[in-house]
């Protein structure tokens, strides 16, 4: 029997858990930066999850409770916590963070960046994922994608700007169909007001994004973060050397990309293929 597929947390049971992590750690007189070092997190991590935005991970709770000298009461917690979405904690933040940001950087090597992909390109990219998710969760997650797609219709949308490497406009994805509506909406957000899209193509002889996709946010508090997801989870950072390293990177990328009018271009040559 395959394991089964751990959903996330209520928001309610989540904000209880977090409570008392935190009363634990003020207990031993620790901060929040503290305890991350202590347990390899980001003091930003520990305060999201003592404020209920972040789910509480049974492997680190289950180190809480040892250095907090717990017996076992994080563990159990996490453990018992009563589902209510299938969205994965470790990237449930970030969505957080995208509903409410007033910028966004987005450069993506192998698939269209979620804020752009149409229902059925999402479709099939699920349709892909090992193991096999099953038609119901697939169009659960389809329905969420599409969601988070609201905030391009914000009376006021954030600032975005997306470099997408050309293979990811290459693959097939979902069948011709699929593939060819997914490049027309493209082709319509590039002309957008307020949206940047550009392609880095194939075959240039360098560029900054070889270390693999990421994406850089602004909060309307004016807070930074970055984002980039492996194959099993995601890192969410706002440690300042990360965040100049990223953005020093993408201003690279940029130059390095297509500009808008050459994007258009490729984009308009694309959907003349036959």
């Amino acid at each position: 029997m395959p394991p089964r597929k751990r959903p996330r947390p209520n928001a309610t049971t989540m904000k209880m858990v977090g409570a008392m992590v935190a009363v634990s750690r003020v207990a031993k007189n620790l901060t929040q930066k503290q305890l991350g070092e202590l347990v390899g997190l980001e003091e930003q991590t520990i305060a999201s999850v003592e404020q209920g935005r972040r789910a509480l991970m049974p492997d680190v709770a289950e180190l809480l409770d040892r250095l907090l000298g717990l017996p076992g009461v994080l563990s159990v917690a996490a453990e018992q916590m009563p589902a209510v979405d299938v969205t994965p904690p470790w990237a449930e933040e970030y969505m957080d963070r995208e509903r409410e940001a007033v910028a966004i950087s987005w450069f993506d090597t192998q698939v269209v960046p979620g804020l752009l992909q149409t229902e059925e390109y999402a479709r099939a990219l699920f349709g892909c994922r090992i193991p096999y998710l099953g038609a119901e969760e697939i169009e659960v997650q389809v329905a969420r994608r599409m969601e988070r797609q609201e905030i391009l219709a914000r009376p006021v949308p954030p600032t975005l700007s997306f470099v997408i490497w050309e293979a990811a406009l290459r693959d097939r994805i979902g069948g011709d169909e699929v593939y060819r509506e997914q490049l027309r909406h493209l082709r319509t957000y590039a002309d957008r007001p307020g949206i940047s899209l550009q392609i880095l193509s194939l075959g240039i002889a360098g560029h900054a994004g070889l270390n693999g996709p990421f994406t850089l946010l602004e909060t309307p508090e004016h807070q930074h973060f970055s984002y980039a997801e492996t194959q099993r989870g995601s890192v969410l950072g706002q440690d300042p050397d990360e965040l100049s390293i990223l953005t020093r990177k993408y201003a690279m990328l940029r130059s390095q990309a297509l500009n808008f009018g050459e994007t258009k271009g490729l984009l308009d040559r694309l959907l003349g293929e036959r």
